[in-house]
């Protein structure tokens, strides 16, 4: 771990002590400046769960990762750094798919003062960490919302804006055990990561999201979408929303054919 190049990397210069102000500090600096993204699913590049490998992707190549690669690494942080952590198993839709969900989400808990949940894998979840404790949970003009479902399921409930809730339990686990999740999650054709590329990425106004070529944009202000329809518009937008450089044009050509055909589906339904 260089710790000194991931700093860089998120642009923290603050308290290194394990304490609540850096982890909320290094949580919403990690979530401003690396990007959520599935993009490697999409030019069929394999996403392993390799502390080195991912740290390669995220810090040396300026790249964004998907949950298992973003907590994986904040978790790797944490630890040199010396706070508690634990790596937990999140079930996304487990309600409507059953257990079948479970290791599909990483999120982390951090024990301070009290636990805390970190997540900056989620895509456009919170930006600082949430302290463990039912009930509604306000950042900045996003509401969140934990609940209790029983002794060992938790329920995160998104802001309206975001993507599904997720359910989670407390047994804590290792990085290898979501090895198989993992790859399921990237090469089954009934995965929405293979459906659809994805990206998300904070700002100091919201959050920035790009699902294939439908852009959107949630302010204080209300929320934004448009079409992404060009080449060219499409670069613009990953490299200067998304802060990534990579070669795109066989991307966009994907991108663009899943839009018509999911258009086309729309005048049929």
């Amino acid at each position: 771990m260089d710790l000194d190049a991931y700093l860089q990397r998120i642009n923290y210069e603050g308290s290194l002590e394990p304490s609540f102000a850096t982890l909320r500090d290094l949580h919403s600096a990690h979530l401003l400046r690396i990007p959520y993204e599935n993009l490697d699913i999409h030019l069929g590049r394999a996403l392993i769960l390799d502390k080195q490998a991912i740290f390669q992707k995220l810090v040396t190549e300026q790249r964004g990762g998907w949950c298992f690669e973003m907590n994986g690494l904040f978790a790797w942080v944490l630890q040199k750094l010396g706070f508690d952590v634990s790596l937990l198993a999140g079930a996304v839709n487990r309600v409507q798919q059953g257990a079948m969900t479970k290791f599909g989400h990483l999120l982390l808990l951090i024990q301070l003062d009290r636990p805390y949940l970190a997540d900056v894998g989620f895509g456009n979840g919170f930006l600082e960490p949430l302290p463990l404790i039912e009930g509604k949970h306000v950042q900045g003009f996003l509401e969140f919302c934990l609940e209790r479902l029983d002794a060992n399921w938790w329920r995160f409930h998104n802001h309206k804006h975001g993507g599904p809730s997720f359910d989670f339990s407390l047994e804590p686990y290792e990085l290898s055990d979501f090895a198989a999740k993992c790859h399921e999650l990237q090469s089954s054709p009934e995965s929405g990561f293979v459906r659809l590329t994805v990206c998300h990425r904070f700002t100091p106004e919201g959050i920035v999201s790009l699902r294939g070529a439908q852009l959107q944009k949630v302010k204080a202000t209300g929320f934004q979408e448009e079409t992404i329809t060009d080449f060219a518009h499409y670069q613009k937008v990953i490299t200067e929303d998304f802060g990534l450089t990579l070669e795109l044009e066989p991307l966009w050509e994907k991108v663009w054919q899943s839009h018509l055909v999911w258009q086309a589906s729309l005048k049929h339904a």
